[in-house]
């Protein structure tokens, strides 16, 4: 199993605090039953981190026009929505949740280059409620195809997570074989579609960032 860059940043001070602490531990009780319970309760931690931060490697490749999944996850919203910040008309709106439990690698869901980018403080609300799209911490990117056509992507922070990476910036060309960036912990992912396109995806439906595809502009 490959580490995403991202736990690099992390694991070392997660597993520095894990011999620490378990030294601790054993220092004031002994090998004890309670010590073995902390030692494994403590080593669950140690492999979730490991779990998070997983980079399955993905190969990835779209037809013109098909916009990728930008992370793992569930759909929860299909619906026509204001976007204010950019756009400023109705699009359609594709949400899709990332629990703890998701590859929270974001991708770039469509080939072209990046015409807007902007990172904006926020709140931290849970990333399932609708109003986290315009209130939580997040940054969006607008992609603008070759054709001139643009999508959205909005990455949104959610009770847990508290930090945003962003890889690419704008004016950067890029392409379906990319990262956007990481979101570490729970998060949500919004795309904004033109309400011309044909959307390919159900509520509820589990995606797979950089596989499946959403719909088709």
């Amino acid at each position: 199993m490959k580490i995403h860059k991202e736990g690099f940043k992390v694991i070392p001070s997660v597993a520095l605090l894990f011999l620490v602490f378990n030294a601790a531990v054993f220092l004031s009780v002994g090998p004890s039953p309670v010590f073995y319970i902390i030692l494994a309760l403590s080593t669950l931690f140690l492999l979730f981190n490991f779990m998070f931060f997983r980079d399955p490697q993905t190969v990835k490749s779209a037809r013109p026009g098909e916009v990728l999944s930008v992370a793992d996850g569930t759909v929860v919203v299909i619906e026509p929505a204001l976007e204010d910040e950019y756009f400023k008309d109705e699009r359609i709106q594709i949400s899709v949740f990332m629990s703890v439990y998701n590859v929270h690698i974001n991708h770039i869901p469509i080939n072209g280059q990046i015409i807007y980018q902007k990172h904006h403080s926020g709140r931290f609300i849970p990333a399932y409620h609708a109003k986290s799209s315009g209130e939580n911490e997040r940054c969006t990117t607008v992609i603008r195809t070759d054709d001139g056509k643009e999508i959205l992507v909005r990455q949104i922070a959610g009770i847990v997570a508290r930090r945003i990476a962003s890889y690419k910036g704008e004016g950067d060309p890029v392409t379906v074989r990319d990262q956007l960036g990481f979101i570490r912990f729970g998060s949500r992912v919004d795309l904004f579609f033109p309400k011309s396109a044909e959307i390919l995806v159900k509520m509820d439906q589990k995606v797979k960032g950089g596989i499946t595809v959403i719909g088709k502009i």
